[in-house]
């Protein structure tokens, strides 16, 4: 493609993860003209791993320990979205293999369990629904767990799905909603007119009512040249995938200090993940896979399920999360009328489309049935004049 196939349209959604390719296909079946534009590259929706996440993460806390007080705004979120995904699945005449069997947090010693025991009480108060395990509990749930496993903190809501299977079947259905698609596309500038947009791209300028950011790491820069900060940050992450196996992990499978995700797709492949680092490629910001994360991260896995070390591991690849201060970023830009910002918070595949739908509601003058002011870009308004001084 040598140019944009369309110079117009109501909305511009900027990223094509699993919350744009959301979002887009919304507001088309809402009625809206929509274009949605995507760079391309190994962005967070492609290489994401599929769990979905309910539990505060250990991983989120031990590394990021100033921004729990803002997580723990949008804790109530996280079950919301997980049934939201379900309600998703049947909507759309999806099969995204998604099942919700619950998700372990294991412990290995006294300290780590009482962790999880204050961890545990602060989630309940939160309104989680979760419950602490003994090793005898384990043993009966989780028999595949090694002998290092002293308890475990259990989230019923949390699971799993086949995200390269559900990343596809929603795209192909916000084409059939009227989305227009356009990869491989960087938006270089956009700029705020009265009223209305105009994207620079690389395939030439669209005209939109509406635009919506929804890039993750690409965000921060093309909210600048809208003279808008919005602080997110990319994170390179590693995950491996094993050869398929019989059905051995049930669960979603996380640790109470060490970085691992463990979980078993439909096909029998074990997915191993968790946030151990990958590395950006010198001179550009295309995540590539450090070794010694993967050396790492699959010796953990098979120390937690000793049967791993069985398996051999076909894939292995990296991918860019993205972060924020906790929370999401989701609604209208303060001061740009008609700018709207869809970045979801921590674990924001389980968000996705969830995160989505709020955000298509604000844009409709829907009412979100959600409290949206946690996520407003409003709370960043004074570090957006504060950098717009600093220029």
């Amino acid at each position: 493609m040598n140019e944009l196939p369309r110079r117009r349209a109501d909305v511009a959604v900027i990223g094509a993860g699993i919350v744009g390719l959301c979002l887009a296909g919304l507001l088309a079946q809402r009625g809206r003209d929509v274009v949605l534009i995507d760079a391309g590259g190994s962005a967070a929706s492609t290489a994401n791993a599929g769990s979905l996440h309910v539990q505060m993460q250990s991983r989120f806390m031990r590394l990021f320990p100033e921004r729990v007080a803002g997580f723990e705004q949008q804790l109530p979120l996280y079950p919301k979205a997980v049934e939201y995904w379900r309600e998703f699945e049947r909507a759309i005449g999806g099969d995204f293999e998604m099942k919700v069997s619950g998700g372990l947090m294991i412990a290995e010693t006294p300290e780590q369990f009482e962790f999880l025991v204050i961890k545990s009480r602060r989630e309940r108060e939160l309104g989680l629904s979760v419950e602490l395990l003994e090793r005898a509990d384990l043993a009966r749930i989780a028999p595949y767990l090694g002998p290092a496993a002293l308890g475990a903190e259990l989230c019923a809501d949390e699971g799993k799905l086949n995200p390269l299977k559900c990343n596809a079947q929603v795209r192909a259905w916000a084409v059939r909603m009227g989305v227009t698609i356009v990869d491989r596309c960087k938006v270089e500038y956009l700029h705020a007119g009265h009223p209305g947009f105009t994207l620079t791209t690389i395939l030439g300028t669209l005209d939109a009512r509406q635009v919506a950011v929804a890039a993750g790491p690409g965000a921060r820069a093309l909210m600048n040249t809208a003279g808008a900060y919005l602080p997110v940050d990319p994170e390179p992450l590693h995950m491996n995938i094993t050869e398929a196996a019989p059905p051995l992990i049930l669960h979603l499978v996380q640790h109470a200090e060490r970085s691992i995700t463990l979980k078993q797709l439909a096909t029998g492949q074990v997915v191993i993940g968790g946030g151990w680092p990958a590395k950006l490629a010198p001179g550009s910001d295309y995540p590539v896979v450090d070794p010694a994360s993967m050396i790492g991260n699959v010796s953990l896995a098979q120390f937690m399920v000793p049967a791993l070390a069985q398996l051999q591991i076909i894939r292995t690849w990296a991918g860019l999360n993205s972060k924020v201060d906790g929370r999401g970023v989701l609604g209208e830009w303060p001061g740009v009328p008609d700018l709207y910002a869809a970045i979801p918070g921590d674990a924001g595949y389980t968000l996705g489309p969830l995160t989505a739908c709020l955000v298509a509601d604000l844009m409709t003058d829907r009412d979100p049935g959600v409290d949206m002011r946690p996520y407003s870009p409003m709370r960043l308004q004074h570090e957006t004049l504060r950098a717009m001084a600093a220029q």
